[in-house]
């Protein structure tokens, strides 16, 4: 009976948002919106970082990081959607949605492990200032940016590998907009202690562990920021961190919010619109959170914008004139 009851699949189908059909022009037209300002946003902030030798620091080194990781964690979990809406076709292969899984899950853990990272880098910034260049040397910020990816890449192989080897008896619709582990884990047939255990397990080593670093980092942050006797100093320094500590807590809020509410108050419906929070909201405002409160990024946007340019040649004669002007009558 048990291997009757297995079943295997060639595709899924992704309901999507299927259940609001009064709403599939709006949902349609704001997931593309969200879409394109999120990958414009991020390649707009790559691009500045590479072009102007003011942002060649440690810090704007791990928000490119993040800019790219953010559209490729976009175009992963939104190509699906996008897709399913445009043409109503909500088929996705079984490989493909693997694959989805396992680049989501990579993502998700990377993501963490940057966060962390830069959580290490202002906490070296305020605390430890004198040293700062010192410490965060360009070798140092490569092996920390690197040892993001590869254990990001790495970490999800194992219960990416069980989740494909999984049989599918209670059907092929999943209930969201794209492969997410649960939502597959419920529709199985097979025995997920194993891969419960690796979650579990995993979970303990990417997401406590890098959040517990990442709060002891700001607690150190906060502390000698209290100690600094004017309030300019102390408005100096938090400024440094605020557009990190800013985005820290949109993602970790939005996670503990997903996957740790109580079992009794999810509902589908609730998880996709929550879903939508760190796989298209968050990372449509992180290039402006960090581009909005930074001084620097600000500048050098100016330096980019042809109508700065435009505006300062038009003002130049004018403003020679005024000058000859008064040179003249002194």
């Amino acid at each position: 009976m048990g291997k009757e009851n297995k079943t295997s699949v060639s595709e899924f189908i992704l309901l999507g948002f299927s259940e609001y059909p009064h709403l599939q022009l709006f949902i349609s037209v704001t997931i593309f919106l969200t879409f394109l300002i999120s990958v414009l946003g991020n390649l707009m902030f790559l691009m500045l970082v590479c072009a102007d030798p003011h942002l060649q620091k440690p810090m704007y080194f791990f928000l490119s990081n993040l800019s790219f990781l953010d559209i490729c964690n976009t175009s992963v979990t939104l190509s699906t959607l996008l897709h399913s809406l445009m043409t109503g076709d909500t088929r996705i292969y079984f490989s493909l949605c693997m694959a989805q899984l396992y680049f989501f899950l990579s993502f998700l853990g990377i993501e963490i492990f940057l966060l962390t990272a830069m959580a290490y880098d202002r906490y070296v910034a305020v605390c430890n200032p004198l040293r700062y260049v010192l410490i965060m040397n360009r070798r140092v910020c490569v092996l920390l940016a690197s040892a993001s990816w590869i254990l990001g890449f790495l970490d999800v192989i194992s219960h990416t590998c069980l989740t494909s080897q999984l049989s599918f008896c209670r059907g092929n619709e999943i209930d969201h907009f794209f492969c997410e582990l649960t939502v597959l884990m419920k529709i199985s047939c097979s025995d997920i202690s194993n891969i419960e255990i690796i979650l579990f397990s995993q979970g303990v080593f990417v997401s406590f562990i890098p959040f517990g670093l990442t709060l002891t980092s700001y607690i150190y942050i906060i502390s000698n920021i209290l100690k600094i006797n004017s309030a300019k100093g102390r408005h100096k320094a938090f400024s440094t961190c605020s557009s990190h500590l800013t985005i820290v807590t949109l993602f970790y809020g939005t996670l503990i919010f997903v996957y740790l509410r109580p079992t009794s108050i999810h509902s589908p419906g609730q998880d996709k619109v929550f879903s939508l929070l760190y796989t298209a909201l968050i990372p449509m405002l992180n290039p402006f959170i960090y581009s909005l409160r930074n001084e620097d990024v600000k500048r050098a946007l100016l330096k980019c914008l042809p109508m700065n340019y435009s505006w300062s040649n038009y003002m130049n004669p004018f403003l020679y004139k005024r000058q000859h002007f008064t040179h003249r009558n002194n």
